[in-house]
């Protein structure tokens, strides 16, 4: 349509109508063009038209990622071996989508020999991306505030925990991160991964097997806050955590 017909559409003027739809061109939400509206030529310069553009726009918030979840789900399928079971399959396709991930990464930033520190920073970065609101809790760990499989986390914690645990410790496979560990860590409202020092290699459970962990489960005795304290759960003052 023409800026004029937006503007009749909208109720205000074809000056503000112009500026509001190239600020939309800009933003790559709409393309624009010199043309005839409904291929009637009249005689003067063609108007300037707008249609929307192709770009996919999604809008979450917390932010949401079920198509990379999808994916993963979907070459797991694909890729089924011989004598291996769906959720097996799922928990290969996520470390190798992981491991591909962290080793683009790596020959992106070229950072040489990592350490912890330099792992969790590289580490945040994608996390960040993919919606997980990583939260530097210590020098050497990362929490992830957020799940972006949430709430199909909620009707398969086993599975999606299980996903994202070895989605994340394939990346820092990839990486060639040293001294970093992805571990299980279940928190309400929380994903149920996080990225820690290695401590004697207790906390490097094997996401291809390890299926303890659930973003969705509660725990019998609330977690400890960042003072040591017992939060109030009780039913006049929960706390909410950001997948609630």
């Amino acid at each position: 349509m023409t800026r004029e017909e937006a503007a009749g559409d909208a109720g205000i003027s074809a000056k503000l109508a112009a500026f509001h739809l190239d600020k939309l061109v800009a933003g790559g939400l709409l393309r624009s063009r010199y043309d005839s509206p409904g291929g009637v030529r009249k005689v003067g310069r063609k108007p300037k038209v707008y249609e929307p553009a192709d770009t996919d726009i999604r809008i979450s918030i917390p932010e949401r990622h079920h198509d990379v979840l999808a994916e993963i789900l979907i070459d797991a399928v694909l890729t089924e071996q011989p004598g291996e079971d769906a959720r097996s399959a799922a928990l290969r396709t996520a470390r190798h989508r992981g491991e591909e991930l962290g080793a683009q990464t790596r020959a992106h930033a070229r950072p040489g020999r990592l350490g912890p520190e330099r792992s969790l920073t590289l580490s945040e970065t994608m996390l960040e991306q993919h919606g997980f609101e990583p939260h530097r809790h210590a020098p050497t760990e990362l929490r992830l505030l957020n799940c972006p499989f949430h709430p199909l986390a909620a009707r398969s914690p086993e599975l999606v925990c299980g996903i994202n645990h070895a989605f994340v410790a394939g990346f820092l496979t990839g990486l060639q991160a040293a001294g970093i560990n992805a571990v299980l860590a279940p928190r309400p409202g929380r994903c149920c991964v996080e990225l820690r020092a290695a401590s004697g290699g207790h906390d490097a459970a094997d996401p291809a097997t390890d299926s303890a962990g659930s973003c969705a489960k509660e725990h019998d005795t609330p977690p400890m806050d960042d003072l040591g304290s017992t939060p109030d759960v009780s039913p006049s003052r929960g706390r909410r955590g950001r997948n609630s």
